[in-house]
């Protein structure tokens, strides 16, 4: 395998992009997966690592992209993209390698669930590679109406809110304040129902959410921050994760 290539398993692999054609496939794809007018691009698509993951089994068909900006420690918190969002300076003091993963996006023609596999897989090398102890970013509900999603707002208030030394705090002008106003208990099935599976494989390992969701009507979405302690992740679960990687 080359150096670009994070992670081959059965018909997909992840590697990562080389090239400005590479970089516009994954921009092409973001556009067609979040239903953008114009192509899905920003200016901090110049400082990130981009990772493809491509069916094999299709010609090297697209199916999955990422991008991962790495930053020294939590003083580079600022310049991430979730900063403009949420006041992120309670990680500041984040003594260790971090990396802001985001614009996650599966092709809307593939289902199959071994794309998310390969693409945490590809993500677990990336970390291991360059040493990372937190991963974080924003992860999105689809469309921007809260009603549909109360029970996993509930279920994320009730078990899975930030850590107080780390919790992010409003910036954002349009939030859903979902910890301190929902009162509900949750309904799990519901909950996980409603749950992005993104967000859901985040949780799994052990991962945390701000404390309220930024409504994002230009890319008609509510997402809500997202951080990952890496030593956090139960040994079990970073077996399983070494494993694909591996």
């Amino acid at each position: 395998m080359t150096k670009a290539v994070l992670l081959s398993k059965g018909r997909y692999q992840a590697r990562l992009a080389q090239s400005a054609d590479d970089l516009e496939a994954a921009q092409r794809l973001r556009t067609l997966a979040f239903g953008t007018d114009q192509i899905d691009t920003d200016a901090f698509d110049a400082g990130c690592a981009h990772v493809l993951v491509e069916d094999l089994r299709a010609d090297g068909q697209l199916v999955c992209c990422f991008r991962m900006l790495t930053m020294a420690n939590g003083a580079d918190i600022g310049r991430s993209y979730s900063a403009q969002y949420y006041d992120l300076s309670s990680l500041e003091d984040f003594d260790g390698r971090m990396v802001e993963m985001g614009r996650f996006c599966i092709h809307p023609d593939w289902t199959d669930p071994d794309i998310l596999r390969v693409a945490w897989g590809a993500m677990t090398a990336f970390v291991d590679q360059n040493r990372i102890e937190m991963l974080f970013g924003c992860s999105s509900f689809a469309g921007t109406e809260t009603a549909h999603y109360l029970d996993a707002f509930a279920m994320l208030k009730h078990r899975h809110l930030a850590p107080k030394r780390w919790l992010p705090r409003v910036k954002a002008p349009d939030v859903f304040r979902f910890a301190a106003r929902l009162r509900r208990r949750p309904d799990a099935k519901k909950a996980m129902l409603r749950m992005p599976p993104l967000l859901r494989t985040y949780l799994m390992m052990g991962g945390w959410v701000s404390d309220h969701a930024v409504v994002d009507r230009h890319m008609n979405t509510l997402h809500v921050f997202t951080g990952l302690e890496i030593g956090s992740i139960p040994p079990a679960r970073k077996r399983l994760l070494r494993a694909v990687a591996g």
